[in-house]
């Protein structure tokens, strides 16, 4: 549901503070932690470094490897990445050590949530190189 059909259905036509409040309250609810995505198999954790234009983009992987990734197209419309997201990135099976997909993109909750849990353990040298 967009979010303008939602401020309709739910208060009518509003004014922008309205809206303001109503999109807090959306992103409240967006911060609450549902499932995280752990990584399984070949899959590890990444920072964006920089967008490339398209759907690629330069991501440093928790594994030591600079990687450029893509958003495959069945994520393309549900995934939208900037520069510093962490995300989930598969190697390919061929070039693995320099391509990959981003099949995931974390929340900050999700990311306190895998800290606090010791999930990531290595996110303070993960975050310097």
């Amino acid at each position: 549901m967009s979010i303008k059909r939602f401020i309709y259905e739910v208060r009518g036509w509003i004014s922008m503070g309205q809206k303001k409040e109503v999109m807090e309250h959306q992103e409240a609810l967006a911060e609450e932690i549902r499932r995280v995505k752990i990584p399984r198999g070949r899959q590890v954790f990444g920072i964006v470094d920089r967008l490339l234009g398209g759907t690629r983009m330069r991501v440093k992987c928790l594994d030591g490897k600079l990687r450029v990734c893509r958003v495959p197209g069945r994520f393309k419309r549900m995934l939208w990445v900037r520069e510093g997201d962490t995300v989930l990135v598969e190697p390919w099976e061929l070039s693995g050590d320099e391509r990959g997909d981003v099949l995931f993109k974390y929340s900050k909750s999700q990311l306190q949530y895998m800290r606090n849990k010791g999930i990531l353990k290595e996110t303070h040298t993960f975050e310097e190189f």
